[in-house]
Protein backbone atom coordinates (compact mmCIF):
# COMPACT_ATOMS: atom_id res chain seq x y z
CA UNK A 1 0.00 0.00 0.00
CA UNK A 2 1.29 3.47 -0.81
CA UNK A 3 2.09 5.58 2.22
CA UNK A 4 1.21 9.27 2.32
CA UNK A 5 4.06 11.61 3.06
CA UNK A 6 3.89 13.77 6.21
CA UNK A 7 3.41 16.79 3.96
CA UNK A 8 0.41 15.18 2.24
CA UNK A 9 -1.08 14.21 5.58
CA UNK A 10 -0.56 17.73 6.93
CA UNK A 11 -2.24 19.29 3.88
CA UNK A 12 -5.18 16.88 4.10
CA UNK A 13 -5.59 17.58 7.80
CA UNK A 14 -5.48 21.33 7.23
CA UNK A 15 -8.05 21.06 4.45
CA UNK A 16 -10.32 19.04 6.71
CA UNK A 17 -10.00 21.65 9.47
CA UNK A 18 -10.66 24.57 7.15
CA UNK A 19 -13.56 22.75 5.51
CA UNK A 20 -15.09 22.18 8.92
CA UNK A 21 -14.53 25.81 9.81
CA UNK A 22 -16.04 26.96 6.54
CA UNK A 23 -19.16 24.86 6.91
CA UNK A 24 -19.70 26.15 10.44
CA UNK A 25 -19.05 29.73 9.49
CA UNK A 26 -20.87 30.07 6.21
CA UNK A 27 -22.05 26.79 4.82
CA UNK A 28 -24.89 26.33 7.22
CA UNK A 29 -25.10 29.83 8.56
CA UNK A 30 -25.89 33.29 7.30
CA UNK A 31 -23.77 35.79 9.20
CA UNK A 32 -24.71 39.42 9.49
CA UNK A 33 -22.59 42.50 9.94
CA UNK A 34 -24.03 42.92 13.41
CA UNK A 35 -22.78 39.52 14.49
CA UNK A 36 -23.10 35.78 13.84
CA UNK A 37 -26.47 34.13 13.63
CA UNK A 38 -27.49 30.51 13.65
CA UNK A 39 -25.83 27.50 12.03
CA UNK A 40 -28.66 26.26 9.86
CA UNK A 41 -28.34 28.31 6.73
CA UNK A 42 -30.71 27.21 4.00
CA UNK A 43 -32.73 24.98 6.24
CA UNK A 44 -36.07 25.56 4.66
CA UNK A 45 -36.82 29.10 5.80
CA UNK A 46 -38.18 31.41 3.16
CA UNK A 47 -35.78 34.11 2.03
CA UNK A 48 -37.48 37.44 2.50
CA UNK A 49 -35.08 40.20 3.55
CA UNK A 50 -37.93 42.69 3.71
CA UNK A 51 -39.31 40.83 6.71
CA UNK A 52 -36.08 40.61 8.64
CA UNK A 53 -36.48 42.28 12.01
CA UNK A 54 -33.95 44.79 13.29
CA UNK A 55 -35.08 44.15 16.87
CA UNK A 56 -35.48 40.44 17.59
CA UNK A 57 -35.58 41.13 21.34
CA UNK A 58 -38.61 43.31 20.81
CA UNK A 59 -40.13 40.55 18.70
CA UNK A 60 -39.68 38.12 21.59
CA UNK A 61 -41.98 40.24 23.78
CA UNK A 62 -44.49 40.82 21.00
CA UNK A 63 -44.86 37.21 19.91
CA UNK A 64 -44.55 35.75 23.41
CA UNK A 65 -47.64 37.74 24.36
CA UNK A 66 -49.47 36.54 21.25
CA UNK A 67 -48.60 32.92 21.99
CA UNK A 68 -49.72 33.26 25.59
CA UNK A 69 -53.02 34.71 24.43
CA UNK A 70 -53.51 31.94 21.87
CA UNK A 71 -51.17 28.91 22.16
CA UNK A 72 -52.52 27.55 18.86
CA UNK A 73 -51.44 30.63 16.87
CA UNK A 74 -48.89 28.86 14.65
CA UNK A 75 -47.73 32.04 12.93
CA UNK A 76 -46.96 33.76 16.24
CA UNK A 77 -45.25 30.60 17.51
CA UNK A 78 -42.94 30.44 14.50
CA UNK A 79 -42.07 34.12 14.73
CA UNK A 80 -41.44 33.79 18.46
CA UNK A 81 -39.11 30.85 17.78
CA UNK A 82 -37.34 32.82 15.06
CA UNK A 83 -36.74 35.69 17.48
CA UNK A 84 -35.42 33.29 20.13
CA UNK A 85 -33.03 31.78 17.61
CA UNK A 86 -31.89 35.23 16.49
CA UNK A 87 -30.90 36.05 20.07
CA UNK A 88 -29.08 32.76 20.62
CA UNK A 89 -31.81 31.13 22.70
CA UNK A 90 -31.81 27.96 20.62
CA UNK A 91 -32.71 25.46 23.33
CA UNK A 92 -35.70 27.60 24.30
CA UNK A 93 -36.86 27.70 20.68
CA UNK A 94 -36.61 23.91 20.49
CA UNK A 95 -38.58 23.43 23.72
CA UNK A 96 -41.34 25.81 22.69
CA UNK A 97 -41.73 24.32 19.22
CA UNK A 98 -41.71 20.80 20.63
CA UNK A 99 -44.72 21.70 22.75
CA UNK A 100 -46.42 23.36 19.79
CA UNK A 101 -45.91 20.29 17.59
CA UNK A 102 -47.25 18.02 20.31
CA UNK A 103 -50.41 20.13 20.41
CA UNK A 104 -50.71 20.32 16.60
CA UNK A 105 -48.90 17.25 15.21
CA UNK A 106 -50.31 17.70 11.72
CA UNK A 107 -49.19 21.29 11.25
CA UNK A 108 -46.52 21.15 8.53
CA UNK A 109 -45.28 24.69 9.11
CA UNK A 110 -44.69 23.98 12.80
CA UNK A 111 -42.88 20.76 11.94
CA UNK A 112 -40.63 22.61 9.53
CA UNK A 113 -39.87 25.26 12.13
CA UNK A 114 -39.20 22.62 14.76
CA UNK A 115 -36.80 20.85 12.41
CA UNK A 116 -34.90 24.09 11.77
CA UNK A 117 -34.69 24.80 15.49
CA UNK A 118 -33.33 21.32 16.15
CA UNK A 119 -30.67 21.82 13.49
CA UNK A 120 -29.80 25.18 15.06
CA UNK A 121 -29.25 23.35 18.31
CA UNK A 122 -27.00 20.70 16.74
CA UNK A 123 -29.57 17.89 16.82
CA UNK A 124 -29.05 17.00 13.18
CA UNK A 125 -30.42 13.46 13.10
CA UNK A 126 -33.59 14.49 14.92
CA UNK A 127 -33.86 17.55 12.67
CA UNK A 128 -33.64 15.35 9.59
CA UNK A 129 -36.37 13.05 10.90
CA UNK A 130 -38.70 15.89 11.88
CA UNK A 131 -38.20 17.72 8.59
CA UNK A 132 -39.21 14.53 6.81
CA UNK A 133 -42.60 14.81 8.49
CA UNK A 134 -43.01 18.41 7.33
CA UNK A 135 -43.84 17.45 3.75
CA UNK A 136 -44.89 14.39 1.75
CA UNK A 137 -43.65 12.72 -1.47
CA UNK A 138 -46.93 13.81 -3.06
CA UNK A 139 -46.31 17.43 -2.10
CA UNK A 140 -42.55 17.92 -1.70
CA UNK A 141 -41.06 21.23 -0.57
CA UNK A 142 -37.70 22.14 -2.13
CA UNK A 143 -36.71 24.18 0.91
CA UNK A 144 -37.22 21.25 3.24
CA UNK A 145 -35.44 18.87 0.88
CA UNK A 146 -32.45 21.22 0.92
CA UNK A 147 -32.71 21.44 4.70
CA UNK A 148 -32.62 17.67 4.99
CA UNK A 149 -29.57 17.59 2.75
CA UNK A 150 -27.84 20.16 4.97
CA UNK A 151 -28.58 18.08 8.07
CA UNK A 152 -27.19 14.96 6.38
CA UNK A 153 -24.03 16.83 5.44
CA UNK A 154 -23.54 17.65 9.11
CA UNK A 155 -23.81 13.92 9.80
CA UNK A 156 -21.08 13.24 7.19
CA UNK A 157 -23.59 11.50 4.92
CA UNK A 158 -22.63 13.52 1.87
CA UNK A 159 -23.76 11.15 -0.88
CA UNK A 160 -27.22 10.95 0.68
CA UNK A 161 -27.29 14.71 1.15
CA UNK A 162 -26.70 15.28 -2.56
CA UNK A 163 -29.69 13.14 -3.42
CA UNK A 164 -31.85 15.58 -1.49
CA UNK A 165 -30.25 18.59 -3.17
CA UNK A 166 -30.85 16.97 -6.55
CA UNK A 167 -34.51 16.45 -5.70
CA UNK A 168 -34.78 20.07 -4.55
CA UNK A 169 -33.23 21.30 -7.80
CA UNK A 170 -35.72 19.30 -9.85
CA UNK A 171 -38.46 21.34 -8.21
CA UNK A 172 -36.54 24.63 -8.20
CA UNK A 173 -33.91 24.52 -10.96
CA UNK A 174 -30.77 26.60 -10.35
CA UNK A 175 -31.97 27.79 -6.92
CA UNK A 176 -28.87 29.55 -5.50
CA UNK A 177 -29.39 28.48 -1.88
CA UNK A 178 -29.61 24.82 -2.88
CA UNK A 179 -26.61 25.11 -5.19
CA UNK A 180 -24.69 26.77 -2.36
CA UNK A 181 -25.47 23.91 0.01
CA UNK A 182 -24.53 21.42 -2.72
CA UNK A 183 -21.23 23.19 -3.31
CA UNK A 184 -20.42 23.06 0.38
CA UNK A 185 -21.28 19.37 0.41
CA UNK A 186 -18.51 18.87 -2.15
CA UNK A 187 -16.23 21.03 -0.02
CA UNK A 188 -16.84 18.82 3.01
CA UNK A 189 -15.90 15.74 1.00
CA UNK A 190 -12.81 17.62 -0.30
CA UNK A 191 -13.87 17.70 -3.96
CA UNK A 192 -12.79 21.32 -4.43
CA UNK A 193 -13.10 21.54 -8.25
CA UNK A 194 -16.69 20.28 -8.08
CA UNK A 195 -17.41 22.61 -5.18
CA UNK A 196 -16.09 25.58 -7.17
CA UNK A 197 -18.06 24.65 -10.28
CA UNK A 198 -21.29 24.37 -8.29
CA UNK A 199 -20.76 27.58 -6.34
CA UNK A 200 -20.01 29.50 -9.52
CA UNK A 201 -23.38 28.35 -10.82
CA UNK A 202 -24.95 29.59 -7.61
CA UNK A 203 -23.24 32.97 -7.97
CA UNK A 204 -24.43 33.34 -11.57
CA UNK A 205 -28.01 33.16 -10.31
CA UNK A 206 -27.45 35.23 -7.14
CA UNK A 207 -24.55 37.63 -7.77
CA UNK A 208 -25.50 39.77 -4.78
CA UNK A 209 -25.79 36.96 -2.22
CA UNK A 210 -22.89 37.42 0.18
CA UNK A 211 -23.18 33.90 1.56
CA UNK A 212 -22.75 32.39 -1.91
CA UNK A 213 -19.89 34.78 -2.66
CA UNK A 214 -18.09 33.88 0.57
CA UNK A 215 -18.54 30.17 0.03
CA UNK A 216 -17.01 30.53 -3.44
CA UNK A 217 -14.14 32.65 -2.14
CA UNK A 218 -13.30 30.02 0.49
CA UNK A 219 -13.24 27.22 -2.07
CA UNK A 220 -11.08 29.24 -4.48
CA UNK A 221 -8.71 30.19 -1.67
CA UNK A 222 -8.40 26.58 -0.51
CA UNK A 223 -7.10 25.74 -3.98
CA UNK A 224 -4.23 28.19 -3.52
CA UNK A 225 -5.67 31.08 -5.55
CA UNK A 226 -5.85 33.54 -2.69
CA UNK A 227 -5.62 36.68 -4.84
CA UNK A 228 -8.63 35.56 -6.88
CA UNK A 229 -10.49 34.64 -3.68
CA UNK A 230 -9.90 38.12 -2.28
CA UNK A 231 -11.17 39.70 -5.50
CA UNK A 232 -14.35 37.65 -5.26
CA UNK A 233 -14.76 38.57 -1.60
CA UNK A 234 -14.56 42.34 -2.02
CA UNK A 235 -16.25 42.80 -5.42
CA UNK A 236 -18.91 45.54 -5.51
CA UNK A 237 -18.42 46.39 -1.83
CA UNK A 238 -17.46 49.63 -0.16
CA UNK A 239 -13.69 49.71 0.49
CA UNK A 240 -14.05 49.39 4.27
CA UNK A 241 -16.47 46.47 4.08
CA UNK A 242 -14.42 44.77 1.37
CA UNK A 243 -11.25 45.08 3.43
CA UNK A 244 -12.95 43.64 6.50
CA UNK A 245 -14.26 40.67 4.54
CA UNK A 246 -10.85 40.01 2.96
CA UNK A 247 -9.21 40.12 6.39
CA UNK A 248 -11.75 37.62 7.72
CA UNK A 249 -11.21 35.38 4.71
CA UNK A 250 -7.45 35.39 5.32
CA UNK A 251 -8.00 34.40 8.94
CA UNK A 252 -10.20 31.52 7.91
CA UNK A 253 -7.86 30.23 5.22
CA UNK A 254 -4.87 30.36 7.55
CA UNK A 255 -6.65 28.77 10.49
CA UNK A 256 -5.28 25.46 11.70
CA UNK A 257 -7.41 25.21 14.81
CA UNK A 258 -11.00 24.74 13.68
CA UNK A 259 -12.18 24.68 17.28
CA UNK A 260 -11.81 28.48 17.41
CA UNK A 261 -14.61 29.09 14.88
CA UNK A 262 -17.09 30.13 17.54
CA UNK A 263 -15.04 33.21 18.42
CA UNK A 264 -13.85 34.30 14.98
CA UNK A 265 -16.73 34.64 12.53
CA UNK A 266 -16.61 36.04 9.04
CA UNK A 267 -18.45 39.40 9.29
CA UNK A 268 -20.45 39.19 6.09
CA UNK A 269 -23.84 40.66 5.34
CA UNK A 270 -26.30 38.10 4.08
CA UNK A 271 -30.01 37.37 4.18
CA UNK A 272 -31.39 34.79 6.57
CA UNK A 273 -33.70 32.20 5.05
CA UNK A 274 -36.27 32.57 7.81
Amino acid sequence: MLQKSPRQISRASRLACVASAAILLIGLSACQTSGPSDITGSLGDKADPSQASADPRGDIETYRDRVRANPKDADATLKYAKALRATGQRAQAVAMLEQAVMAQPGNKALLAGYGRALADNGNFQQAFDVLGRAHTPEDPDWRILSAQGAALDQLDRHDEARQYYTSALKIRPDEPSVLSNLGLSYLLSKDLPKAEETLRRAREHAPGDMRVRTNLAVVVGLQGRQSEAETIMKADLAPEEGAANVAALKRLLSRKDASRTDTDKIPIASHRND
